[in-house]
């Protein structure tokens, strides 16, 4: 195949892939989140975040767990599609307006906006297990430290 070619042919599976999730290091995700508003939103500290991304997902924008209920999570903070965004499978309250496939990508902008959703709610932080499980009433600052926020 002519160089030329193989740039188009690679050029149009790259626009016609869908896109990929991304598995974020703990500093990288500790300062976007810090940029986005996160640290302090609604009383929720940034290593609570942290904690609650690193237990949910490792961090990882792609994760999906399906529910004994027939909900699933998606993304880095394991949004709930009962709840919070919508994917077919079955009837949500949409509760952050969005498809849940929007939760899956490497750009976390929508699963941040619909995190701090969540935590507008009476449950706040603690509608995560993973966080009531892991992060609640510990010292989480080995969370952040080390990554100048």
């Amino acid at each position: 195949m002519s160089s030329p070619l193989l740039l188009a042919v690679l050029l149009l599976v790259g626009i016609c892939s869908p896109a990929t999730g991304k598995v974020y290091g703990r500093c990288e995700l500790a300062k976007i989140l810090k940029a986005s508003g996160m640290s302090g939103y609604r009383g929720v500290q940034l290593a609570d975040w942290v904690c609650l991304a690193k237990w949910e997902s490792d961090y990882n924008t792609n994760a999906e767990n399906h529910n004994t209920d027939d909900s699933t999570d998606y993304g880095i903070f394991q949004i709930n599609s009962r709840w919070w965004c919508r994917d077919g499978r079955i009837r949500s309250a949409d509760g952050c307006g969005i498809p849940c496939s929007r939760l899956l990508n490497s750009d976390i902008a929508d699963d941040i906006a619909c995190a701090k959703r969540v935590v507008r709610d009476p449950n706040g932080i603690s509608a995560w297990v993973a966080w009531r499980n892991h992060c609640r009433g510990r010292d989480l600052s080995s969370y952040i430290a080390g990554c100048g926020v």
